[in-house]
């Protein structure tokens, strides 16, 4: 495994997707209250390995990066975070995590979502980071005002997420020097 693909913190690891995390994946994005403000979600083991194609294509086609949210020693799998939809002429990329349910609330994200900006800002050369939440996930909400992302506003009715007009919330990180 490439180091610069590995990162820790006092508590965290994050890596690389091994195949052996599809379990995990399939019970984060399998779960209704963890896919409720999601953008996919999988009913089968089968159908997750989609998933795990998508993490390791970010990587491959440069247009982003997702990590597996670890404990340090890598023995307990709390979710995925990183960024997608790079744009490398605008120097942005875009941010998303999920945590499992019995990790909520831990201050996992806390740690681990400057871990994914920095990387960011750093090893992608990105400026901009942006993050779009659906507008009634106010958890989310809170968590991004927490981590120092400017809202931005609000696209009204933007989406149809199960037959329903949704509408995002924008959230942005721009580099400082």
């Amino acid at each position: 495994m490439n180091n610069s693909k590995e990162i820790k913190s006092d508590r965290l690891l994050l890596r690389q997707f091994v195949d052996s995390d599809i379990e995990n994946v399939f019970k984060g994005l399998s779960n209704p209250d963890i896919i409720k403000h999601y953008g996919v979600s999988f009913m089968s083991i089968e159908a997750t390995k989609e998933q795990m194609n998508w993490f390791a294509n970010l990587e491959k086609e440069g247009t982003g990066m997702w990590f597996a949210i670890c404990s340090l020693d890598n023995k307990t799998f709390y979710g995925a975070g990183g960024l997608n939809d790079l744009n490398k002429e605008h120097k942005k990329a875009e941010i998303g995590f999920w945590l499992l349910t019995d990790f909520w609330g831990k201050g996992i994200m806390k740690e681990a979502m400057p871990l994914i900006c920095n990387y960011g800002f750093k090893e992608l050369g990105l400026h901009r980071i942006e993050g779009f939440v659906e507008s009634d996930n106010t958890n989310c909400k809170n968590a991004m005002a927490k981590l120092d992302f400017q809202h931005e506003g609000v696209m009204k009715d933007c989406e149809i997420k199960n037959g329903e007009l949704i509408s995002l919330d924008i959230y942005s990180k721009i580099k400082t020097a």
